[in-house]
């Protein structure tokens, strides 16, 4: 039986339930987790202070894989690993951007910026203009970013793009592929593209973190829902995929545990590392024999 070392979560849909809060149940299970002297982590697309707030709640004072794997930290001032859009490419992706009716907003550690231009739907502009996080994370609109990077420029970890048809979102897409070979282009979701660093990802995100602890790879459980956790939950030691993630998921799970709204976490935790001893533990064993 392996010995697990480490445990990997995703937050939204995997950690959370759909209304966005924690259940008690799943508190319980990561503390069990640690008390086995597993180490816990976050990763997830969330900014770090985002992260950062679930990761007090759980009590969790481990490295953190956020921004979709751009940032792993500890703490906002001293990132382990950081990959970023340099600032001379945000600013040349948005002058291309701009020539579209889309909004368009810029994510870094800090702070988030993006336009004010209005796109046909309503409930997408409230998701674009959601400011919740605003308490703890400064989230600034301007008129034009072009000219908002030009006096302030910014390296950001990601850039989301939503428009307003599906054919726009098409032919900005190409363009930027075509013309940037610095950047990934995420394509996934509807009229909504996501441009990061090239070689971004959770998966790789995951990967620096375990090569940081010295922790192999096959010792690691990693749970997640979406589409982007993809990589990440096949190349885990043991990949976890929720009842609520699509197919292509839980296809390359070697688990498949509840829904995020009937305690998946706590069930496949609770269930999986019953039997697991601390190291400390074992390694008496050894010893007493």
């Amino acid at each position: 039986m392996t010995h697990y070392q480490l445990l990997a979560l995703n937050i939204d849909g995997t950690l959370l339930r759909s209304n966005g809060r924690l259940q008690p149940s799943t508190k319980e299970a990561i503390d069990y987790v640690k008390n086995k002297g597993i180490y816990v982590t976050l990763v997830t697309n969330r900014h770090f202070q985002s992260a950062k707030k679930l990761a007090r709640a759980l009590k969790l004072d481990t490295l953190l894989v956020t921004h979709g794997g751009a940032f792993i930290s500890e703490n906002l001032d001293e990132p382990i690993f950081e990959k970023r859009i340099s600032e001379e490419m945000t600013f040349n992706l948005v002058q291309v951007l701009e020539n579209f009716k889309c909004n368009i907003r810029i994510t870094h550690e800090r702070f988030s910026i993006g336009n004010r231009r209005k796109i046909a739907s309503n409930l997408l502009s409230k998701s674009i203009l959601n400011t919740s996080d605003s308490m703890f994370y400064p989230v600034q609109f301007v008129d034009s970013l072009g000219d908002s990077l030009r006096d302030e420029p910014v390296a950001g970890t990601r850039i989301d793009v939503h428009f307003s048809k599906e054919e726009e979102k098409e032919e900005a897409a190409k363009l930027i592929i075509n013309a940037f070979n610095t950047v990934d282009v995420r394509v996934n979701q509807p009229k909504k593209i996501e441009i990061v660093k090239k070689g971004v990802s959770k998966e790789n995100g995951l990967r620096t973190l375990v090569n940081h602890l010295n922790i192999p790879l096959e010792k690691v459980v990693a749970i997640g829902d979406a589409e982007d956790d993809i990589e990440m939950i096949a190349s885990a030691g043991l990949g976890v995929a929720m009842w609520n993630a699509p197919f292509e998921v839980k296809r390359v799970a070697d688990w498949v545990t509840r829904s995020n709204n009937q305690q998946g976490v706590a069930y496949m935790v609770k269930e999986h590392f019953r039997k697991q001893q601390r190291e400390e533990f074992l390694r008496k064993i050894k010893i007493d024999k």
